[in-house]
């Protein structure tokens, strides 16, 4: 039989295993920042044709900022979509176009660079136009024929999230011109959490200036 602590027993084999660690002293486990589970913000804004339109997404149930303790609110994902008001058919104008969004800390009155530090997502679909009749002769034989979103930011996901510290996010669109099918809902689905603010995260806001 093996002496106590000897080859054969459980403490030995850790010993060899880990010869540098005191098992002597209780095993730390390091406590982390607690943070929500992730849940879901949706929002939508309809077009107004070639007018500035904009909606508010009220985040006063989630962001607190208070003197002693502040909850901040952070974006891991954004989800685009852009449908007709029929949410079947599909947006349609007589010359090629452009439908602009973009999600912001603070209220605009246009479509704004992504260099405006109030930006959180922004994108655009550009629409080109193509011969749908083989005439070919007149307006009437073309029409858009594809559509594409590599032109800016669009649905975004961040490495680290996008921490926000507002009460209000605002999301808006604009068209180039107006289409011939009406107007278009912009959606926006948020992946978010919730967490406790810190000095880092205080500094992060400002940084970003929102």
């Amino acid at each position: 039989m093996p002496p106590s602590g000897g080859a054969g027993t459980p403490t030995a084999a850790k010993l060899l295993l880990f010869p540098n660690k005191n098992y002597h002293k209780p095993l730390v486990v390091p406590r982390f920042m607690a943070k929500s589970d992730s849940f879901f913000i949706r929002a939508k804004v309809t077009s107004n044709g070639t007018t500035f339109a904009q909606s508010e997404i009220d985040l006063g149930s989630f962001v607190n900022l208070g003197v002693s303790k502040s909850t901040l609110l952070r974006i891991h994902g954004i989800q685009v979509g852009i449908r007709d008001e029929t949410l079947t058919s599909p947006v349609q104008s007589a010359t090629a176009n452009a439908i602009s969004y973009q999600l912001t800390t603070q209220s605009q009155s246009g479509i704004v660079g992504l260099d405006d530090k109030s930006v959180v997502a922004s994108g655009i679909m550009t629409m080109y136009n193509a011969q749908i009749a083989e005439d070919g002769s007149a307006s009437a034989d073309f029409a858009t024929g594809f559509a594409s979103d590599v032109f800016d930011l669009n649905p975004s996901n961040y490495k680290n999230g996008y921490l926000i510290g507002v009460d209000n996010l605002y999301l808006g669109t604009d068209f180039s011109v107006a289409m011939t099918t009406g107007d278009v809902d912009v959606y926006v689905v948020m992946e978010c959490t919730l967490e406790t603010a810190t000095q880092a995260s205080a500094t992060a806001l400002a940084l970003s200036q929102q």
